[in-house]
């Protein structure tokens, strides 16, 4: 019996056609930052400047176009477009090699990370990262990526820890957090404050008038369409929730609400209304009313008559919403509430 050594080919070898590249090494590079203050922005040009050299001066290499994302978190890779696009691109062969600075700048999340890696690794296309020194396509740098991807990722959950902790201070201190834009009110960046606007604060007057006159939020949205005010967005159209929204609201009495909502962790960044996961924190007197503690308080007491409990699936006292005087005439004997019904004859 005789065996024969078939010496393995020193060089890349062409998946698809088995032969040797004898091309110069087709290498891109990604680059991120997470935010866009100035800083950042610094840094994000920095790195394409950087990468842009040192693979333009490598006359074994082959410059091709540098993939990079703006202030974008690494935990989300689907809003990245341009590491989707680099993804793509080398899924049809358009470079051998990707060089990005560290593990943290490709992605913070180790399940995405490496699956990424390894889907680049089928088409024979490399991911070298820069701090770690670590070659996806050697066979020593799979455990070693793994370990540092998690690290990457306790990293990232840590950061967000820390961020949590300083915006749940600032709460405590009374401070507006993440303010989303409210009809009526003019929001100053710099100081946190709310000023009346009041072109807009007649319109929120105007539906907390009509509700109180016993129109719905359906009939209130209809209405204020056919006057062609216009949405909180700028749209035509107005829907009967924005109109619910608007009298559910707590600023227009003064007040502030924060911590409805929140984020269930920094990896899918998924945010939730807060049911009691949470800490909530309630502001009163925080800024100018539009509307009096009276009045919002009585719209808050409607509504709930109107919306009523539930029974066996089915809402129980329920006061409609689409008519004036819907649910408010009642029998003198047996106290039913009187129904509206349309009945057409042929």
């Amino acid at each position: 019996m005789n065996v024969t050594l078939i010496k393995k080919v020193d060089g890349r070898i062409n998946r698809t056609t088995g032969l040797k590249v004898t091309t110069g090494l087709r290498v891109t590079a990604y680059c991120r930052v997470s935010t866009d203050d100035e800083d950042q922005k610094n840094s994000y040009e920095s790195q394409k400047a950087y990468y842009k050299e040192k693979i333009t001066s490598n006359p074994e290499w082959r410059y091709i176009e540098i993939y990079a994302d703006e202030a974008i978190s690494g935990t989300l890779d689907y809003k990245r477009n341009d590491f989707m696009k680099m993804i793509q691109d080398a899924l049809d062969d358009k470079f051998d090699m990707i060089m990005t600075k560290s593990i943290s700048r490709f992605a913070r999340n180790t399940v995405d990370t490496l699956k990424y890696v390894r889907m680049l690794k089928e088409h024979n296309v490399a991911v070298f990262f820069e701090e770690e020194g670590i070659n996806t396509l050697e066979m020593s740098g799979e455990l070693l990526l793994t370990i540092l991807s998690s690290v990457a990722q306790q990293e990232s959950e840590n950061t967000s820890t820390h961020v949590k902790l300083g915006l749940k201070m600032k709460k405590e201190r009374g401070e507006l957090i993440g303010f989303g834009g409210c009809l009526g009110y003019t929001y100053n960046p710099e100081d946190n404050t709310l000023t009346i606007n009041e072109q807009e604060a007649e319109i929120v007057r105007l539906i907390y008038e009509k509700y109180l006159e016993g129109f719905g939020a359906e009939s209130i949205s209809k209405q204020l369409t056919k006057l062609g005010i216009k949405t909180p967005k700028g749209k035509a159209v107005w829907c009967e929730t924005t109109v619910r929204k608007i009298l559910k609201n707590e600023k227009y009495k003064g007040d502030v609400l924060q911590g409805k909502t929140f984020t269930i962790d920094p990896i899918s960044h998924k945010r939730l209304s807060n049911m009691g996961e949470e800490d909530k924190y309630y502001i009163s007197n925080h800024h100018e009313a539009i509307i009096d503690e009276e009045t919002f308080e009585k719209v808050q007491q409607i509504m709930k008559e109107r919306n009523g409990g539930r029974s066996a699936s089915r809402k129980v006292g329920n006061v409609g919403r689409k008519y004036p005087m819907s649910n408010r005439i009642r029998c003198g004997f047996c106290g039913s509430t009187f129904t509206r019904r349309v009945y057409i004859f042929l």
